[in-house]
């Protein structure tokens, strides 16, 4: 009975494995195929990878993609650590409240907040282009990152803060020296998550992007009217092998500080 419940366990899982992952494998397959079109393999080439470097406007996107996402991370990265601190450190009633309100950007439809912060933004006069994604995105990236450093706070031990302060230190020099270093993992997990959320954005980007800026999503999403080409493909293999270096050197750097912190 044992055995035919880790079976049907395994099957379960390499189901599901299977259509998470299949769709990424026909896309990084066909980035090297010969033919134009993705539905018959012809031949191994990088034509589609040496076109897509040769694409200008889509290097441009990428370009400011990137800088979107950089900048609205380290953004968010100050002002949900910072957020998440101070209402671990709120004792009233309204702790509650807060914790639901910064949480807000996650739980409104992106049409909705794409179509609120338009509106504030046609109200400040605020030029509609990098300035106003930046902040779009800081918007929404800041809860994650809040939720992943109060998450560590909880279970982090307050007597070590207490320990620091009764050694002499201030309230900056214990949230320095004791807090951030424990945060760190979670402000990266959540950072890392964040920056992912920022360039696959697409709704949010549509209503608050200028026109003379174009972020990849967006361009991916205008070219997806026409058909889409191996190019993307190319592009899409590219974006997925960036996220597993990624991926792996934050494996890394979280084993080495978890084993430092545990020593």
């Amino acid at each position: 009975m044992k055995k035919k419940r880790i079976r049907f366990s395994h099957i379960y899982r390499g189901i599901v494995f299977l259509l998470m992952y299949l769709p990424v494998a026909v896309v990084i397959i066909f980035s090297f195929n010969e033919s134009k079109l993705p539905v018959k393999w012809t031949g191994f080439s990088l034509q589609w990878y040496e076109k897509l470097f040769q694409n200008l406007a889509m290097m441009e996107a990428l370009k400011n993609s990137l800088i979107l996402g950089v900048l609205s991370v380290l953004i968010s990265a100050v002002i949900g650590t910072f957020g998440a601190v101070g209402m671990a450190a709120l004792k009233t009633r309204s702790k509650g409240v807060l914790e639901y309100i910064s949480l807000l950007p996650l739980m409104i439809p992106e049409i909705i907040l794409g179509m609120v912060l338009m509106a504030f933004f046609y109200m400040m006069n605020l030029p509609f282009g990098m300035l106003t994604l930046l902040i779009g995105h800081t918007v929404f990236c800041v809860p994650y990152i809040l939720m992943e450093v109060k998450a560590r706070l909880v279970g982090m031990d307050p007597s070590l803060v207490e320990a620091a302060r009764d050694l002499g230190a201030g309230p900056f020099r214990a949230f320095y020296d004791i807090t951030l270093p424990l945060v760190m993992p979670a402000v990266l997990s959540g950072s890392l998550l964040a920056f992912a959320m920022s360039m696959d954005d697409v709704v949010i980007s549509i209503f608050v992007n200028g026109p003379r800026i174009s972020t990849l999503p967006i361009k991916v999403y205008t070219q997806m009217k026409t058909g889409v080409t191996p190019e993307i493909n190319a592009l899409c293999t590219l974006m997925v092998a960036v996220s597993i270096i990624a991926l792996v050197i934050y494996k890394v750097i979280h084993s080495f500080t978890g084993g430092k912190n545990g020593k």
